[in-house]
């Protein structure tokens, strides 16, 4: 109902323009509960293990009937768990049924693929799931959790990130999700919050060129290259792994499951360092796109874009770079923050952006390094710069598709250090990682971490350029 209504008052406010689509975006956050006594926490494990024993015998189940859906599952199951458990409230069978058949549609999907190693799922991590029948909020610092000795109320600890979706019109949803810290004796709550966010019409457009090593911005007239140094992320962990086999196949031989379990934390720290700087990255991104009113320009890639990238490579430690590279999830991450905070996102071709020139739509000549020259004008071009000014055409030319004819410069040609002048050259704009990366929240007046002054002494930093990239955080 919330939907319909706020679709036609898109439609009465603005009868002659497009329609603009309204989103629903769905986060999660995490809060830590207060510790709790051994008797209450003891509660928590009974019902922890019943709930395991459900879910081991549902996903059984769906697994060797080929069942995908929690209708299906939950109408041939549900009368033998609760006989089962009649002491657990009847919807933790609802709940387990629904946790289950997701367990085994995960399961399936890869087992078609040929990528499932063993012929059942395990269930190894359990996080009890929970529904509005199941717990309640009371306040902001507690929650009511039904159990089998009744209902419990759990006391949880504040955080930013909490307050933030609160004080920003987030709403919390029915659903939940509780998992057990034994070493602490604590509740770990998975809260859910959901907002309606409605997309403007663009005023302008930011174009981003995904790159290996950096990513390339077109912000009002300047192409910005923000260094991400995952490039050395992939390597360091790379080498760290070919010690840690070298090391334990010597000792224990191929595949021994100490190495495995070293090889699992460290690929796992390496997954969460890449997304933290890809989340942080597009963060900056689509902040300055909203506060332009502007749409944010990306480059329509296939599925696998890296294996094509690496057909013609032959250096096995750059193949592995590339491959590792995840265009597609910076991409992901931008779509999911602009989502956020409703910011259009448009997909453009992506052919030959980086070997036309845009003044004239001649084939550039590249050297060793990253730069070329225009094969008729004699322009200097960056590969990232002629990138993000293409991808800019193509959206201007076709609103987002692809352009019916190609545009030419944008600005008078004059021969002046201008953007898409002749004689100028084109060089981005580097922001090394130290400065664009907060590695430290906002403050409250809302202006980025500043630069600690040692940096600056060292002469890692300068102070212009620390100037000249403060705006980025505004």
């Amino acid at each position: 109902m919330y939907r319909v209504n706020a679709v036609k008052l898109a439609v009465d406010e603005g009868a002659d323009e497009r329609l603009r689509g309204v989103n629903e975006v769905i986060r999660t956050v995490t809060v830590r509960s207060e510790q709790l006594p051994r008797r209450t926490f003891r509660i928590f494990v009974e019902l922890e293990g019943m709930y395991r024993n459900i879910v081991e015998q549902l996903v059984l189940h769906a697994v060797n009937n080929n069942i995908t859906k929690f209708t299906r599952l939950k109408a041939e199951r549900y009368r033998e768990v609760r006989s089962l458990y009649p002491q657990l409230p009847s919807h933790y069978a609802y709940t387990a049924c629904q946790d289950a058949a997701e367990r085994a549609h995960s399961f399936l999907r890869l087992k078609r693929m040929g990528r499932a190693r063993k012929p059942y799922p395990e269930v190894r991590s359990v996080s009890i799931w929970l529904d509005d029948r199941l717990w309640r909020a009371e306040g902001l610092t507690s929650i009511n959790i039904a159990t089998h000795k009744g209902r419990v109320r759990v006391s949880f600890e504040l955080n930013k990130h909490l307050l933030r979706y609160v004080n920003r019109g987030w709403r919390l949803t029915s659903e939940a999700r509780v998992k057990l810290d034994h070493k602490e004796r604590r509740l770990i709550l998975y809260l859910t919050f959901r907002k309606e966010v409605s997309e403007y019409r663009p005023k302008g457009y930011i174009t981003v060129d995904v790159n290996e090593d950096a990513e390339a911005v077109l912000i009002d007239g300047v192409v910005y290259l923000f260094e991400t140094g995952l490039s050395r992320i992939t390597l360091g962990y790379y080498y760290r792994r070919k010690r840690v086999q070298e090391r334990y196949d010597r000792v224990y031989g191929p595949g021994s499951r100490p190495a495995r379990k070293i090889f699992k934390r460290l690929s796992s720290n390496e997954k969460a360092l890449k997304r933290e700087v890809r989340w942080k990255l597009a963060t900056l991104i689509v902040r300055e796109a909203a506060r332009r009113q502007a749409a944010i320009v990306l480059e329509r890639l296939g599925k696998e874009p890296a294996r094509s990238m690496i057909e013609h490579i032959k250096n096995p430690q750059l193949r592995h770079r590339v491959f590792q590279a995840a265009f597609k999830g910076m991409q992901r991450a931008i779509e999911e923050k602009a989502r956020e905070y409703g910011v259009p996102v448009i997909y453009v071709n992506p052919s030959n952006t980086s070997k036309v020139c845009p003044i004239h739509g001649a084939k550039i000549l590249y050297g060793k390094d990253r730069r070329g020259v225009c094969s008729k004008g004699g322009e200097t071009w960056h590969r990232d710069v002629v990138a993000c000014y293409n991808l800019l055409l193509r959206a201007l030319g076709g609103d987002g598709g692809h352009a019916p004819s190609r545009l030419r410069a944008l600005v008078p040609v004059d021969g002046g250090p201008v953007p898409l002048g002749p004689t100028a050259a084109h060089e981005p704009t580097g922001v090394p990682r130290a400065l664009w990366a907060r590695w430290r929240s906002l403050g409250t007046n809302g202006v980025g971490r500043d630069l600690p002054e040692e940096e600056v002494k060292r002469g890692e930093v300068s102070r212009d350029k620390r100037v000249e990239t403060q705006f980025l955080y505004i």
